[in-house]
């Protein structure tokens, strides 16, 4: 079943990846940027909180809990920034595919409990973390204009990567542990 959830993940890897050449994929607006970003956001807040719901591990809860407060911290600064610049976020079929692909994965998920849940919460969040660092390193942030967004979305950056490392550190220690340790 493991493997079902990372294949998943490499499909929605797979499904928001954008052409790898200029030439071949227009440039996104701030406005389609800033979508892309809080929806991406939204996501793992809905994750964390279905973790948090599911999961008696409190390792696995405090990191979940990290990622609700994290991520609804960076979608309110980006609200509120959106709404200095007059900026409507504009939906776009990577932002749609997102969303879509994530309500499935809760729906997959809200069938797993236990060590079986857990794994694949944390497994999810380090293929869905990397994912979204590539994007925001070679699609969001080079092709955002406004400063201030360009700024927001750095400084999301460092923050997931932080997010990364310990979702793969904590999938680290689970793989390490008897799965009895786990329930």
């Amino acid at each position: 079943m493991l493997k079902t959830f990372t294949a998943a993940a490499a499909v929605m890897a797979l499904m928001v990846s954008l052409p790898a050449s200029s030439a071949e994929k227009p440039r996104l607006n701030d406005a389609q940027i800033a979508a892309i970003a809080y929806t991406a956001g939204e996501i793992d807040v809905n994750a964390g909180k279905q973790a948090l719901e599911k999961s008696k591990n409190p390792d696995v809860r405090m990191f979940a809990q990290e990622m609700v407060a994290d991520h609804t911290a960076v979608n309110d600064k980006a609200a509120a920034l959106l709404k200095k610049l007059g900026v409507t976020p504009e939906p776009t079929d990577t932002s749609k595919s997102l969303s879509d692909a994530a309500k499935k994965k809760l729906s997959d998920f809200a069938k797993l409990s236990g060590a079986n849940f857990d794994r694949a919460y944390v497994n999810n969040e380090v293929a869905y973390h990397k994912m979204v660092n590539d994007t925001l390193r070679t699609t969001l942030i080079p092709d955002a204009s406004n400063s201030e967004l360009k700024d927001l979305l750095q400084t999301g950056l460092k923050l997931f990567e932080m997010h990364q490392m310990h979702a793969e550190q904590l999938a680290g220690r689970m793989a390490g542990k008897n799965t009895a340790a786990l329930k």
